[in-house]
């Protein structure tokens, strides 16, 4: 392959002004997970007009193929998320949300757009690399089951079978310029959990007429601590954490029932099984023994994220190569969770991070917060970087 960094760079460059101003278009007009149709008809009309034919996956999904020279020899799939967040946005800019109560506020207008660039660029160069990229826009990555999982279940990822999968997201930690890897496990599975704990209602007076739910709730909610303080083992990522609690009494009323919701999260899919097992088993015996009883739903979410460490090997030589050892760092364990973890489950793939933090512009707030934004000329990295990984990975 005669492609060389520079070339890339010129050509990143030069794309992202547009980039910045399709970022702009796509953050100003959000839709929530699986409504993406306006979004998904947007990016459909741009892969157009570089010469990409798109079809339609999942509903609001797209799916696309760049074909080098030879492109049956390799075939790499690159990922974006289309969906936005029921977030009221703060920010005053000039591509402010236009629907109320929406917002991008978790970058996926920046991973759509940078997809978007990257797609240009590399479609320009299909001529001088082998191989053939895969380009996939999904839908629904913020809302259960998860866009990726219904994307695979429509056969994204055959008719090529991409031998490895590269997505990029949003790091506000991290100064626009740099990128962060972690090879192996990386970001957690993470579970719902729905409690409804049953008592005997009454005046709070007469506690002996009555089976109290909110005194067996509390002892509900410290017991189950235990799940991992005494049965998940040191070296395995665990939480559990409780978010609602919900008593419809009074100062002086016991309600008859009350409401927990909570997550649990870790990155072990043995473990991640028999802790569910344990969490129905003491909420039921907890309950019973002090009277009362329990209805408990655990749905199964995301799984965990894992880095083949191949794949990731190259993407990181990549990046050090474009950007410099310098603006490329290690990544900790992050319990949050991440729908192309299905696909790391299917295929060898990398999930890294693009910085986006511009501390001298105020640029700071963490995604999922009506205030988040980024440093724009992360979009001329991420663009640019995303097309020369993905020429190695074809390469590798």
């Amino acid at each position: 392959m005669s492609i060389s960094i520079d070339s890339i760079k010129q050509l990143a460059q030069a794309y992202a002004p547009e980039t910045v101003q399709v970022r702009r278009h796509i953050h100003a007009n959000p839709e929530l997970s699986f409504e993406e149709h306006n979004t998904a008809a947007y990016v459909k009309q741009e892969l157009a007009t570089y010469g990409i034919e798109a079809e339609s996956m999942a509903n609001t999904g797209l799916v696309a193929l760049i074909k080098g020279k030879n492109p049956e020899k390799k075939t790499i799939a690159l990922r974006a998320d289309l969906d936005a967040l029921p977030i009221v946005e703060a920010n005053e800019v000039a591509y402010k949300s236009k629907n109320e109560g929406v917002m991008h506020a978790c970058g996926h207008d920046v991973h759509t757009a940078s997809v978007l660039g990257t797609a240009r660029i590399l479609q320009e160069l299909r001529k001088e690399f082998e191989g053939t990229v895969k380009l996939v826009f999904q839908p629904g990555e913020e809302k259960f089951p998860g866009g990726a999982s219904l994307m695979i279940k429509e056969g994204v990822l055959q008719n090529p079978a991409p031998a490895s999968m590269i997505g990029q997201h949003v790091f506000p930690m991290l100064p626009a310029g740099k990128v962060g890897f972690r090879s192996g496990m990386y970001m957690a599975s993470a579970d719902e959990i729905y409690i409804t704990v049953k008592g005997k209602g009454g005046h709070a007076a007469m506690p002996e007429m009555n089976i109290d739910p909110v005194l067996i709730a509390s002892h509900l909610i410290v017991a189950l601590q235990q799940i991992v303080s005494r049965h998940a083992s040191p070296k395995v990522p665990t939480v559990l954490s409780f978010g609602k609690v919900e008593a419809k009494g009074a100062t002086n009323v016991i309600p008859n029932e009350v409401k927990l919701e909570g997550t649990f999260r870790t990155m072990n899919e043995v473990w991640r099984k028999e802790a569910h097992q344990k969490i129905k088993q003491l909420a039921e015996g907890l309950c019973a023994s002090m009277g009362g009883s329990c209805d408990i739903d655990i749905k199964f979410g995301y799984p965990f994220l894992q880095n083949d460490p191949a794949v990731t090997s190259i993407a990181r030589k990549a990046a050090e190569a474009y950007l410099g050892t310098e603006n490329v760092v290690d990544l900790d364990l992050w319990m949050g969770a991440e729908d192309f973890a299905y696909y790391t489950q299917q295929v060898p793939a990398c999930f890294y991070r693009l910085g986006t933090r511009n501390e001298e512009r105020g640029i700071t707030s963490g995604v999922h917060t009506p205030t988040f934004d980024i440093d724009e000329a992360a979009l001329e990295t991420g663009i640019g970087l995303m097309a020369w990984v993905a020429l190695q990975e074809l390469e590798g």
